[in-house]
């Protein structure tokens, strides 16, 4: 076996150890999520295509198979996904304007050699793909914040059913802000970690530091740090509010109708 038959079978036996069969699900839908974006990707090679209408549908499918079949058919599964989805139509609109005025599409020109035997007049629209690019690194943050704050505040409100719209509201958002710091640290690092060798390359070109913010290659990934950043941030008073709306308003329709 090569070593990454190795790695695939030692991550399902962790995840099947200590996850169960959650953890089976999840290692499941980790192909899936991947079969959902391969598709996207040839679906958006078609010049006719919307790049766009493609994300947001790969987004829907990418949080439902992450929500429904890992944490199963339930409502704060529900609230979870319509939080997400609201999250992501938000982020599309926000993030196309932001590539459209940033101009961070296409390839940088650190990157025009490599590129010098193709051709570039391949007839698709590189903003609408920058802005799905982001909004795809997104999408897996997102969902797990949108979990992340359903859960507990599900719990709460079974042991304290005289809570108010307010108060469970609140409480998502004492989770949130707990889960914002933990996730802009685990975006920051995950950014400078997978792009160590861009910053080594820029030092061995001498740019100094407004050449290395400049340069589009460098940009791309920070904007696509700080939208993901800005979507983990919005989806906490959006998963909060809809989530305390719900639970309030099941546990008045029970008693109406008990």
């Amino acid at each position: 076996m090569n070593v990454l038959t190795v790695l695939t079978v030692l991550l399902f036996i962790l995840m099947l150890v200590v996850g169960g069969k959650k953890g089976a699900r999840s290692f499941a839908v980790l192909f899936l999520n991947f079969i959902i974006l391969f598709g996207g990707i040839v679906f958006m090679t078609n010049p006719e295509a919307q790049p766009l209408v493609i994300t947001f549908v790969a987004c829907t499918l990418i949080a439902a198979a992450t929500l429904f079949i890992i944490n199963e058919w339930s409502s704060k599964s529900i609230t979870a996904f319509v939080s997400t989805m609201l999250t992501i139509a938000v982020l599309l609109v926000f993030i196309s304007f932001v590539t459209n005025h940033t101009m961070i599409q296409g390839f940088g020109e650190e990157e025009i050699e490599e590129l010098g035997s193709f051709s570039i007049l391949i007839g698709l629209d590189f903003t609408q793909i920058a802005a799905s690019v982001i909004v795809m690194s997104t999408i897996g943050a997102i969902a797990d914040t949108a979990i992340s704050i359903t859960s507990p505040m599900q719990e709460l409100y079974k042991q304290h059913r005289d809570a108010n719209v307010k108060r469970l509201f609140l409480f998502g958002m004492k989770i949130g802000r707990d889960i914002l710091g933990t996730n802009a640290n685990t975006l920051f690092f995950a950014f400078f970690g997978g792009q160590l060798a861009l910053l080594i390359w820029f030092k061995d070109l001498s740019y100094t530091l407004g050449e290395m913010v400049n340069a589009k290659v460098f940009a791309n990934e920070l904007i696509t740090i700080f939208c993901a950043g800005i979507g983990v941030a919005l989806i906490i008073p959006i998963t909060a509010i809809l989530s305390a709306l719900h639970l309030v308003h099941e546990s008045r329709k029970k008693d109406r109708n008990p």
